[in-house]
């Protein structure tokens, strides 16, 4: 059973995820909580900011999640993650269609760029990177200040090294890195899990995004492309 702080993290959270905007007891009691007082409500909100899950971005703002908020939302509510009936329809259509080489791992990152609207990651070896659907990122509220994008490009136009870096520190459990333990960035998280391919090497596939990004669908999207890349022939 959730305590009544849990729930609220978990709606303020993912109330920011979908508006990214700041979000305020007004309006956590109005579409959440209609049984309990604003007062209430925002004597909790203090408390968790009190803990460093969510901080106040501006005076008389609503409250948006800190990293300490987001990982501890991941570690309790995320779980092995959420895919749609919509996205595997739209995983298995593309899987018929592709190859076990380069080529069709590229095509699913693709698709995958397209459903989860972030980036897409892909380590065939150190060294031996692709990537797709920057522009997706870069249209994220989050990077409407130059230095945000002028960062995020730096860490792109190396990325071969971040992923050497990484490479063998990931297995095939898929992993949630943010914050200071993200090598692309504190600005950004990543999905990160290794695929194996049938008689050949393993590699890396990721989605990366802001740290507002809809975990459980993203985990549940990059799971299902290392289970798609398993089957390829």
């Amino acid at each position: 059973m959730e305590s009544r702080k849990d729930n609220l993290l978990r709606i303020i959270i993912e109330e920011y995820i979908s508006s990214a905007s700041p979000v305020g007891s007004g309006l956590v009691v109005d579409k959440y909580l209609p049984e309990v007082s604003s007062a209430t409500v925002r004597n909790e909100m203090a408390e968790l900011e009190a803990d460093g899950l969510i901080r106040q971005p501006h005076t008389s703002a609503g409250r948006i999640p800190t990293v300490k908020g987001y990982r501890y939302y991941i570690d309790k509510f995320v779980g092995a993650g959420k895919l749609s009936e919509k996205d595997k329809k739209s995983l298995d259509k593309i899987a018929g269609q592709l190859g076990g080489n380069d080529l069709g791992i590229k095509s699913l990152a693709k698709v995958l760029a397209e459903l989860s609207n972030n980036a897409v990651l892909i380590g065939f070896k150190p060294y031996n990177v692709y990537y797709t659907g920057i522009s997706n990122l870069f249209r994220q509220p989050e990077f409407v200040e130059q230095s945000q994008v002028y960062s995020m490009s730096e860490i792109m136009d190396h990325l071969d090294e971040v992923m050497a870096k990484i490479f063998s520190q990931i297995d095939k459990e898929a992993r949630i890195l943010l914050g200071r333990e993200n090598p692309f960035g504190e600005m950004s998280s990543v999905i990160l899990g290794r695929y194996d391919r049938r008689g050949q090497d393993s590699g890396l596939i990721g989605i990366l995004g802001p740290s507002r990004m809809d975990y459980p669908r993203n985990l549940g999207l990059v799971r299902y492309a290392q289970e798609i890349i398993g089957n390829l022939k």
